[in-house]
């Protein structure tokens, strides 16, 4: 695994192995991906963005946008490989002071204390309806801000929660990318 493009491109990232069944996005995929983002027709989605990445996993995705331009991440993920990993990862990219690992179920996040996210990466592990209830709480919890794009990989069809817009899905193999924007406070 590495970061394909930005700042820190080519930079090293440690994968999970066989540990905790973590399944990281490929780095093909990532960068089908982050062309996507970068491509101008969703506006610039990525500089200086604030970005959270749902189930973290190794910190992939949200690193791959700090490289690219967002100005911090937080990376979501109660599992003890994926904790492990995350710390490595961040520390591999020199990214301590704009990336922060929290440690929470998804599915629970919470209120958050903070202002909302302008970008949101949700990568669940496929096939269990996490990805629905993730975004519900982090609906609820006000972690998504207005107008906020979500990217949601996932194995089957994406059925987004009130709240969210359905832009675009791409498939890479038996991976579906979704493009999903929040919605404004006007609609």
């Amino acid at each position: 695994m590495r970061i394909v493009g930005g700042a820190w491109r080519g930079r090293a990232l440690t994968g999970p192995g066989a540990a905790g069944g973590l399944r990281p996005t490929q780095d093909r995929v990532r960068e089908s991906l982050f062309n996507v983002l970068g491509g101008g027709r969703l506006g610039d989605p990525l500089t200086g963005a604030r970005v959270l990445d749902l189930f973290a996993g190794t910190g992939a995705l949200a690193l791959e946008a700090l490289s690219r331009g967002a100005a911090e991440a937080i990376l979501v993920d109660n599992g003890r490989p994926a904790a492990r990993l995350i710390a490595q990862n961040i520390r591999a990219c020199g990214a301590g002071d704009r990336a922060r690992h929290l440690r929470r179920d998804a599915t629970r996040l919470g209120p958050n204390e903070g202002a909302p996210f302008d970008l949101v990466f949700l990568d669940p592990p496929y096939g269990r309806g996490l990805g629905e209830t993730a975004l519900e709480a982090a609906l609820a919890g006000g972690w998504i801000a207005p107008g906020a794009l979500v990217i949601w990989e996932e194995s089957a069809r994406i059925a987004p929660p009130a709240g969210l817009q359905l832009l675009e899905t791409r498939r890479y193999g038996d991976t579906t990318l979704a493009v999903l924007r929040a919605g404004t406070e006007d609609s």
